[in-house]
């Protein structure tokens, strides 16, 4: 008899829900990515609306295509060294200039002093 644990209860739907904020961050519809990947729209809908689990193969390629940070969803007990988001937003910036990146600090110094209680 198989006295394995099979009583595994994970919610896919936090992940899922990244995979599709990733996805539509690129600009990418949910369309054209099943193009892309070669699977059927819906099954990606259900992926990233329903929590649906994808396979193993699946999991990881949009994961890595998306830079999607698993670890924040699995180890929820623990911090993430990186969110997804800081992730993407670390991966544009290496695309910008000094200048564009002065721009960039300019506006979060200003985010961060708006944060700051008045005195």
């Amino acid at each position: 008899m198989d006295k394995r644990n099979n009583d595994f209860a994970f919610d896919f739907k936090p992940i899922g829900q990244a995979i599709k904020a990733a996805r539509k961050a690129q600009g990418m519809t949910r369309e054209q990515l099943a193009r892309i990947i070669d699977y059927d729209p819906r099954h990606l809908q259900a992926i990233e609306n329903e929590g649906q689990y994808p396979s193993l193969e699946l999991f990881i390629q949009l994961v890595t295509m998306f830079g999607v940070s698993v670890d924040e969803y699995i180890h929820t007990d623990k911090k993430a060294e990186k969110s997804s988001v800081r992730r993407r937003v670390d991966a544009s910036l290496d695309q910008l200039s000094d200048k564009e990146l002065s721009v960039i600090e300019a506006t979060v110094n200003g985010l961060c002093k708006a944060k700051e209680p008045e005195e």
